[in-house]
């Protein structure tokens, strides 16, 4: 990638920082600390990597305000509140400067359905297609092959990577991001046992993804058997994320990869699921609750908890599990010690 970034460039960029030490250097590219080189910016975002900020080459570092130490020669030092969200100003601006904002127009190859309405302002790819009765609003960019359904409703300045699908009767809010390859509205997973047979229950409801939600490669959201499967305003889903049918997710939740949310299950607002957390249906995650990796979630949990482990449990009663049974060996060869002992007592005593 192409950086060319001064030191006045980058402070009105993040729009703070205590200067220390100076550089003239032109930043062209960005590293971790340990292996930046002259001409690239780093940054502390861990303090288990401080011991590296001594030995870094890089021309610039971003590091906390409490930060102890001096820069190098012809190296700056820029104390900042938070060194990774200063680092995403930056890079936010180097991804603008690489992908410039499209033209709003509609490719020659797109299919567009008549009764379609595109705003004048937005940008449809090649191959997209549109069909009736969808809508797309204004400043919405829409890449190569993105399929919007019938009576599907695309708010203002989305972004929808190439192949996502929005199946029909589904909304979207504004200022949506959908990665490559995302899916919403498929059908939910539902059969009921008839006579040795499962019988498919048709999911005839929507999908609603409420304003400033992103949303991850690959992942699928799926359409509500009736009534609605809600994304609600500001929650972040990373890749590879499965949101069963009539699913509601609250305001700023963020869940990370392979996790998977079954049916009628609502995640209520700020909660956290941690990488391949699996929620079973039905129940309810409280407000601003944690759940842990690899977590499998089987009742309902409190508000403002941290839960881990499958099934789940509170997070210190799990971390005390795992010291106990990390004494489990120990324990069982004390215990055949003390076997051996009593049999030799009891062969005495006989």
């Amino acid at each position: 990638m192409d950086i060319s970034l001064s030191t006045d460039e980058i402070l009105d960029i993040i729009g703070e920082g205590i200067k220390e030490g100076d550089t003239d250097v032109i930043i062209k590219g960005i590293a971790a600390l340990d292996i930046a080189e002259s001409g690239e910016l780093s940054f502390l975002g861990n303090n288990k990597y401080s011991k590296e900020v001594p030995n870094s080459n890089a021309s610039i570092v971003l590091l906390p305000e409490e930060y102890k130490g001096k820069p190098r020669l012809n190296q700056l030092y820029l104390r900042v509140a938070n060194p990774s969200l200063s680092l995403s100003k930056i890079c936010e601006h180097i991804e603008i400067c690489l992908n410039p904002s499209r033209s709003p127009g509609i490719d020659s190859s797109a299919v567009i359905d008549p009764t379609a309405t595109i705003d004048p302002e937005a940008y449809i790819g090649p191959q997209c297609v549109i069909a009736a009765d969808a809508s797309v609003g204004k400043g919405t960019i829409l890449e190569a092959k993105v399929y919007i359904g019938e009576n599907s409703h695309v708010g203002k300045n989305c972004q929808f990577k190439p192949q996502v699908v929005l199946a029909s009767y589904c909304k979207v809010g504004d200022r949506v991001r959908l990665e490559a390859g995302v899916i919403v509205g498929s059908d939910g997973f539902g059969y009921d046992l008839n006579e040795g047979v499962h019988y498919r229950n048709p999911q005839i409801g929507y999908v609603i993804i409420e304003n400033d939600v992103e949303i991850g490669a690959n992942t699928t959201i799926d359409r509500a058997r009736f009534d609605v499967t809600r994304i609600q305003e500001g929650t972040k889903i990373d890749n590879l994320v499965q949101v069963a049918h009539n699913v509601n997710i609250g305001k700023n939740c963020m869940i990370a990869a392979q996790s998977g949310i079954s049916g009628s299950t609502t995640l209520e607002d700020n909660v956290t699921l941690a990488g391949q957390v699996g929620v079973a249906g039905h129940i309810t995650i409280g407000q601003a609750a944690i759940i842990g990796a690899q977590g499998g979630v089987n009742r309902d949990i409190e508000p403002e908890s941290k839960s881990t482990g499958t099934p789940v449990m509170p997070l210190l009663q799990a971390r005390k599990i795992d010291v106990l049974l990390r004494k489990l060996p120990e324990l069982f060869k004390k215990v055949a010690n003390l076997e051996k002992i009593l049999e030799k007592k009891a062969v005495i005593k006989d």
